[in-house]
């Protein structure tokens, strides 16, 4: 099943605004999502690079647990492990080095030719038991066989 995915900061494929970005505030955009499985328990928001050079995506963003029925994070939400508004979300490891390596950071490629940005909303059909500040990788495993669904967001900037 599709989940819609939306911001009221950019459109699907459209420029990330300055301020969500490295060269602006870097803070994290307001994401909404609609259209949930029937049984969703959690959602899951990853957002990677797919552009970045390297054999992986870089990572921008990991943050779980979230409760299936919130629908939305609004923008800023601080970069902690473990956040208390909405109360219970975890915040996984981004790709930059410690310690400014948990929570959203935004983009910032290389000057050339912009970069897209994917946030990817899954669906998760159980509760995770799992700990704050885990990598992209660990989460996926985490995950990978309770997944109802997804639905993308992509961004692009170019610097």
């Amino acid at each position: 099943m599709e989940i819609v995915v939306t911001s009221s900061a950019f459109e699907q494929c459209a420029p990330i605004p300055q301020k969500y970005t490295g060269e602006g505030q870097d803070v994290s955009p307001p994401i909404a999502w609609s259209n949930l499985p029937d049984g969703t328990r959690e959602v899951v928001i990853i957002c990677d690079d797919p552009d970045a050079p390297g054999p992986e995506p870089w990572v921008h963003w990991i943050i779980y647990k979230i409760p299936a029925d919130l629908g939305s994070l609004p923008e800023g939400i601080p970069a902690k492990p473990r956040v208390t508004k909405p109360s219970g979300v975890l915040q996984g490891q981004n790709s930059w080095p410690a310690p400014k390596n948990t929570g959203y950071r935004g983009p910032l490629p290389p000057p050339g030719a912009p970069h897209r940005y994917r946030f990817t909303v899954y669906a998760i059909g159980v509760r995770l038991v799992s700990p704050p500040s885990l990598t992209k990788k660990a989460l996926v495993e985490d995950i990978r066989s309770h997944v109802l669904g997804e639905g993308q967001l992509i961004g692009t900037y170019e610097r």
